[in-house]
């Protein structure tokens, strides 16, 4: 994988993002790359394959060019995309063997909160909810059985932060390995694999395909012993994504980091501006020094991200009330596009949410930030 014979590992993330499985159509020399949307592909009649692919559920060649470029975004040794970013996070959990604990953070997102409730128990799997801000909690968790970490920093959608260098520290000492879900930060905020972590699981859905048009998921691999098992899981469960849902994501991968930067400036404007308003009990945000989590933030991120939580004062429905008057803000569900949106998080997570019914989560988009302020401010106002 290299660039006018330079290493892609030697340059910096901008040019990586750019160039990684960027080369030219071989066939007709088009710069953006052919989208593949064959199912199946001719094979020699013994079954061997000729080029590299045979059927759209083991690979194609989109997809092959999409983990190309992840594995290179995260400095991993592998990569590989399927459907959802829940999709690939079970197909870790699929994995362990019968009988493993897996420790799971206490403000975890609650998709994955649903598949230990639902899921792991059928799997053979056991799990404990611990607050991983909290290292000697997360030791006293630990059981002999326990072969997975399970982090989220920042987490969704409290945006705890958790001290990524030390939990590997304590996952690889106990002989357990250490996944970070890194959504919130993207590779252009947060390098886990470079503190340590065995795995990066990312919902693609968000800032790597960036516009709310794309699904997808990404677990991307420290070593690469683990990747025949994991995409052994990911061909009989199915968890293949479209060949267009991958080349979207390697579209968006081209300016993920543009986006990102501005994502994180505008959310710590709107942080800070919002901070001590009369009608906010808290504003949570990373990038706030008052943050728990800021110095270690400080520390293992570039920059805070794009995502800020509200704790309205005046309980549930004054949050429904001030999220109900937002004008540039658009009430709906994911978040990492371009437009900035506000969600109730308790009523959409249901019965079973673990989230303060007071809390708005907002996904700081990429409008002039004194416009998303001052919409804010009128319907607190």
């Amino acid at each position: 994988m290299k660039l006018d014979n330079v290493r892609l590992d030697s340059v910096h993330l901008e040019t990586t993002l750019v160039r990684a499985a960027a080369e030219p159509d071989p066939s007709t020399a088009a710069v953006a790359p052919p989208i593949h949307l064959a199912t199946t592909f001719e094979h020699p009649a013994d079954g061997e394959e000729s080029q590299g692919h045979i059927y759209i559920r083991e690979s194609n060649p989109t997809q092959s060019r999409l983990e190309e470029a992840l594995a290179a975004s995260e400095g991993g040794a592998a990569a590989f995309f399927c459907a959802s970013g829940m999709a690939a996070g079970t197909i870790l959990l699929q994995s362990l063997e019968d009988g493993a604990h897996v420790l799971f953070p206490d403000d975890v997102y609650h998709g994955f909160r649903e598949a230990v409730q639902s899921l792991m128990p059928r799997w053979g799997l056991t799990a404990t909810f611990v607050d991983m801000t909290d290292l000697d909690e997360v030791r006293r968790a630990l059981r002999p059985e326990t072969r997975l970490l399970w982090a989220e920093s920042p987490s969704n959608p409290l945006l705890k932060i958790a001290d990524l260098e030390a939990l590997t520290g304590i996952a690889h000492e106990h002989g357990a390995e250490i996944v970070v879900d890194s959504t919130f930060a993207t590779p252009v905020l947060q390098r886990p694999l470079e503190l340590g972590a065995d795995f990066v699981l990312h919902s693609a859905t968000k800032y790597m395909g960036g516009h709310s048009d794309v699904q997808g998921g990404v677990l991307v691999l420290r070593e690469s012993d683990r990747l025949a098992e994991l995409l052994h899981i990911r061909l009989v469960g199915g968890a293949a994504a479209s060949p267009f849902n991958a080349w979207l994501v390697l579209r968006g991968l081209r300016s993920m980091v543009c986006r990102v930067e501005r994502h994180a400036a505008n959310a710590l404007a709107v942080a800070e501006a919002l901070e001590g308003h009369p009608g906010i009990e808290q504003v949570y945000y990373p990038g706030l020094a008052k943050h728990p989590g800021h110095a270690i933030a400080r520390r293992q991120m570039k920059a805070f991200g794009g995502m800020v939580s509200l704790a309205i004062a005046g309980g549930r429905e004054a949050a429904i009330r001030v999220a109900s008057r937002v004008r540039l803000f658009t009430n709906a569900t994911s978040l990492g596009g371009v437009e900035s949106l506000v969600e109730h998080r308790a009523s959409y997570e249901g019965k079973v949410s673990t989230t303060p019914q007071n809390l708005l989560r907002l996904s700081i988009g990429l409008e002039h930030p004194e416009d998303l302020i001052a919409d804010l401010r009128q319907a607190l106002d």
